[in-house]
C-alpha cells in the first residue's frame, strides 16, 4: 500500500487516536495504584493528587509553546518525538525509589506530552472538512476513555501480579513503537485545506486570545469545558481507591471496575455528544453548547446518589450513569473551538484552552485528596471521607452546566460570523 493512501484521512485520525490513547494510559495508570503507591512510600491523598497537578502544571506551560512552533513547522514531528519522550519517562517511573522521584518522572511525562499533543487537534481539523469535525473531534478524544479503560483495567491487574513498577514499563514501552509508526506512514496535512483561502501567516498569540475574548461563547465553552475536566480528572483519580477502601476490592479488581463504570461510558458519551450536536447543528446551532448543558446538568444528582449509597450496586450503577451524561462537553467543544478559529490559530487555541483544562482540570485531584484528608483528619473513617469529598467535587457539574447554557444564546451567531469571515 503506498503511502499517500495510508495518509488517508480516517487511517491518520485511527493513528493520531493511537497516540492520544497511548498518552492518556500513561497519564492515568497512576491511578490505579494508589493504594500499592500510599502503602510503598506512605503517602496522603493529597500527595496523590499533586502527582497529576505537577504534571498538569508543566504539561501546559511548555505545551503554548511547543504549540506556537508547530503552527509554523512540521506539527508530525513534534507529535514523534513527543511520544517517545513520554514513553522513555513512563517507563522509567517504574524504577523510582520515592515520592520525589516519582514526581520528577510524572513531570517528565507531562514534559513528554506537552511536546506531543498540542498540534494533535490540528492536524485532525486539516485532515476533516467543517462539517465533519465535530465528529472527527470526538473520535480523537475517545483516546482519553479508552486509554483510561486501559491504563485502569489493565495497569490495576499488572500492578496485582507483578507489582506496580511493573504496570509503569508495561503501559509506558508501547508508546515507542508508536513513535515510529507515526514517523514513517503518515504525512502533514495542508493547513485550513478545507477552509476558507486566508493568509499563510501566523497569527501573533495575541491575536488568538482576542479572538477567544471576541466570541462570547467561545469563553464559556472554555471555561465550561476546564470545570469538567476538574470534576472529570478528580474523581477517575481516586474512584479505584474509593472502592478499595469501601468495598475491600483488590488493586486488580478495583482498576476493572473503575475502568468499566467510567471509561466505556465516557467513550460512549463522547462519540456520541460530537455526532448529536453535528446532527441536530443544521435545525438547531445552539445544539454545540446545549447538548453538553444538558449532560452536565443530569450528571451531578446520579454522582452525588453513587457516592452517598453504601452497596457496591448502586455504586456501579449511577456513576455508570453520570459518566455517560458527563464527558458529552470533549468533542463537541474541541470541535466547535476549532470552527471559531482561523486554521492557523488551531494549534496555539487548543494549547490556550488547555491551559484552563490543565490547570483548573489539574487541580480537581489536588482538591478531592485534600478534602479527604481533612474530612479523615475530622474523624470520618477514610472511605467515607474520600466518599463525601468525591461527591462535593461532581456537584460542580452544576456550574459548568452553566457556562455551557450561557455559551448557547450565541454558539450559533459566532460560528456564523467565522464562516462568513467578518472576524
Amino acid at each position: 500500500m503506498r503511502r499517500w493512501r495510508r495518509s488517508a484521512p480516517r487511517f491518520a485520525l485511527f493513528l493520531i487516536t493511537l497516540v492520544g490513547l497511548i498518552g492518556f494510559v500513561d497519564r492515568i495508570v497512576v491511578n490505579a495504584l494508589v493504594e500499592p503507591l500510599k502503602a510503598e512510600f506512605g503517602l496522603s491523598d493529597q500527595q496523590i493528587g499533586l502527582l497529576g497537578f505537577a504534571y498538569s502544571a508543566l504539561n501546559i506551560v511548555l505545551g503554548v509553546v511547543v504549540a506556537r512552533f508547530a503552527e509554523s513547522r512540521r506539527r508530525l514531528t513534534f507529535t514523534t518525538v513527543g511520544t517517545l519522550l513520554w514513553s522513555i519517562a513512563a517507563t522509567g517511573c517504574g524504577f523510582v525509589q520515592s515520592w520525589y522521584q516519582l514526581l520528577a518522572a510524572r513531570i517528565a511525562v507531562g514534559i513528554g506530552e506537552a511536546v506531543g499533543l498540542p498540534a494533535n487537534q490540528s492536524l485532525v481539523a486539516d485532515y476533516f472538512p467543517p462539517n465533519r469535525r465535530a465528529t472527527a473531534m470526538s473520535v480523537l478524544l475517545l483516546a482519553a476513555p479508552l486509554g483510561a479503560f486501559v491504563g485502569l483495567a489493565g495497569g490495576g491487574y499488572v500492578a496485582q501480579i507483578w507489582g506496580w513498577r511493573w504496570a509503569f514499563i508495561v503501559t509506558g514501552l508501547p508508546g515507542i513503537v508508536i513513535a515510529g509508526v507515526i514517523w514513517l506512514f503518515l504525512k502533514e496535512p495542508a493547513r485550513g485545506g478545507h477552509d476558507a483561502a486566508a493568509d499563510d501567516a501566523v497569527p501573533p498569540i495575541g491575536a488568538v486570545v482576542r479572538r477567544f475574548l471576541e466570541l462570547p461563547s467561545a469563553r464559556h465553552l472554555v471555561i465550561g469545558s476546564a470545570i469538567g475536566a476538574m470534576i472529570g480528572f478528580g474523581l477517575i483519580a481516586f474512584l479505584s481507591a474509593l472502592m478499595t477502601r469501601r468495598f475491600g476490592l483488590s488493586v486488580g479488581d478495583a482498576g476493572l471496575t473503575t475502568a468499566l463504570i467510567s471509561s466505556i461510558p465516557a467513550a460512549i458519551s463522547t462519540i456520541a455528544g460530537g455526532v448529536i450536536a453535528d446532527r441536530l447543528a443544521p435545525r438547531f446551532p445552539s445544539s454545540y453548547a446545549l447538548v453538553p448543558a444538558i449532560s452536565l446538568l443530569l450528571a451531578a444528582p446520579l454522582y452525588l446518589i453513587a457516592f452517598t449509597r453504601g452497596d457496591l450496586a448502586p455504586f456501579v450503577v449511577f456513576t455508570m450513569l453520570a459518566a455517560v451524561l458527563q464527558f458529552s462537553f470533549l468533542g463537541v467543544t474541541v470541535g466547535t473551538l476549532q470552527n471559531m478559529m482561523h486554521p492557523r490559530m488551531r494549534a496555539t487555541a487548543n494549547a490556550l484552552t488547555n491551559i484552563f483544562g490543565g490547570l483548573i482540570g489539574g487541580m480537581g485531584p489536588v482538591i478531592v485528596g485534600t478534602l479527604s484528608d481533612r474530612l479523615a483528619g475530622a474523624g470520618l473513617p477514610s472511605h467515607l471521607a474520600l466518599g463525601h469529598a468525591m461527591a462535593g467535587a461532581a456537584l460542580m457539574s452544576l456550574w459548568a452546566a452553566a457556562h455551557y447554557f450561557i455559551a448557547a444564546r450565541t454558539v450559533a451567531a459566532d460560528l456564523a460570523m467565522v464562516r462568513e469571515g467578518r472576524l
